[in-house]
C-alpha cells in the first residue's frame, strides 16, 4: 500500500468524514452502556499540517482552512476537538480519525485501530501507547472485520458500537465490491452494530451500482451523507466525499443535514458546493 493521508489530512473530505464521525460517537455515547469502535483503516491517527506532505499539496486550505466558528453546533463541535487536539499536540496538529475516536469515546468504551502500512502503523501505536482504551492492529482492516466481531471485553460481549471503514481507494471501483462484501459478513456476525463507509466522489453516476447494493445490505437503515465542492464531472480527480451509515443513530439525519449544507456553502469552490443527506434505506 503506497497510499500516505498526511498529503490529505483536512482536506474537505477529512471534514465531512470527521464531522459525522463525531456526531455518530456523541449519539452513541449519550447512552451509558460500553461500546466497541473498530477503525479498519486507522492511518497514523495524528498529522502536522506544517509537515512536508501537507504543505506539498496544500489540501487543507480548502477544507479545515476555511471553516469558522458559527455555521452550526455539529461544526463547532468538530472545531472544539481540533483545538483540543492542538492543545496538546501544538498549533498545527490534525487529529485523525482514531484519536477523535479516543477524544469522543469513554473510559468504559474500547477501540481497535487498524493499519496495514508498517510505518504508519508504528506512528499509531506511538501515538496511543498510553491509552488503555485502544489496540493498534498491524493488519489488514477487512480481516479485522471478520476477526474482531462481534466485540469483546474480556469475557463481556459488547453490543454496541461503530465499524469505521475509511479505505485509500487505490483499487479504485473494485475496493466498493471488497467493501460491501466486508460489510455483509460483518452486519451478520454482529448486526446491532453501526457501520460508516466512507467513499470518493469523482462522477456520481459512477455510483449508481453501488449505492443500489448498499441499500441491499442486511441492516435496518442506510442513510447517505454525501458532499461535492465542484461539479461531478471529472473521473480524474475527488469533485467531493460520502458516507454511508447504515443502522445510524436515531435523528442523526436531522442533527447532520443543516451541517452538511453549511459545509457546502464553506467548502464549495466557487459557489458550486452541494450537499444532501437522504434514505437509500428509511429505518424501519
Amino acid at each position: 500500500m503506497n497510499y500516505r493521508h498526511g498529503f490529505h489530512a483536512g482536506n474537505h473530505a477529512d471534514v465531512l468524514k470527521h464531522v459525522a464521525l463525531l456526531a455518530v460517537c456523541d449519539a452513541l455515547a449519550a447512552k451509558p452502556a460500553p461500546l466497541f469502535a473498530l477503525d479498519t483503516h486507522a492511518g497514523r491517527g495524528l498529522y502536522a499540517l506544517d509537515d512536508e506532505q501537507a504543505t506539498r499539496t496544500k489540501e487543507a486550505e480548502g477544507g479545515i482552512g476555511r471553516l469558522a466558528r458559527g455555521l452550526d453546533p455539529a461544526i463547532d463541535r468538530y472545531l472544539d476537538a481540533i483545538d483540543a487536539c492542538r492543545a496538546a499536540n501544538g498549533g498545527n496538529a490534525y487529529p485523525g480519525s482514531p484519536w477523535l475516536l479516543a477524544h469522543a469515546l469513554r473510559d468504559v468504551d474500547r477501540i481497535a485501530a487498524c493499519e496495514l502500512n508498517p510505518g504508519e502503523a508504528a506512528a499509531l501505536e506511538q501515538a496511543f501507547a498510553r491509552d488503555r482504551r485502544i489496540v493498534v492492529h498491524a493488519r489488514d482492516g477487512y480481516a479485522a472485520i471478520k476477526a474482531l466481531l462481534p466485540p469483546r471485553d474480556g469475557t463481556t460481549r459488547l453490543n454496541r458500537g461503530l465499524v469505521l471503514i475509511d479505505p485509500p481507494y487505490e483499487a479504485q471501483l473494485a475496493e466498493f465490491d471488497t467493501a460491501l462484501h466486508a460489510l455483509n459478513q460483518a452486519a451478520t456476525h454482529w448486526p446491532q452494530g453501526v457501520y460508516a463507509l466512507w467513499y470518493p466522489i469523482k462522477q456520481a453516476r459512477a455510483l449508481a451500482r453501488f449505492h443500489r447494493r448498499a441499500a441491499a445490505l442486511p441492516a435496518k437503515s442506510a442513510l447517505r451523507i454525501e458532499l461535492l465542492v465542484r461539479p461531478d464531472d471529472s473521473p480524474l480527480r475527488m469533485n467531493g466525499s460520502g458516507l454511508i451509515v447504515w443502522n445510524a443513530p436515531w435523528r442523526l439525519d436531522a442533527a447532520l443535514s443543516p451541517a452538511v449544507a453549511a459545509l457546502a456553502d464553506a467548502l464549495g469552490e466557487y459557489g458550486q458546493g452541494r450537499g444532501r443527506i437522504d434514505w437509500l434505506r428509511p429505518p424501519t
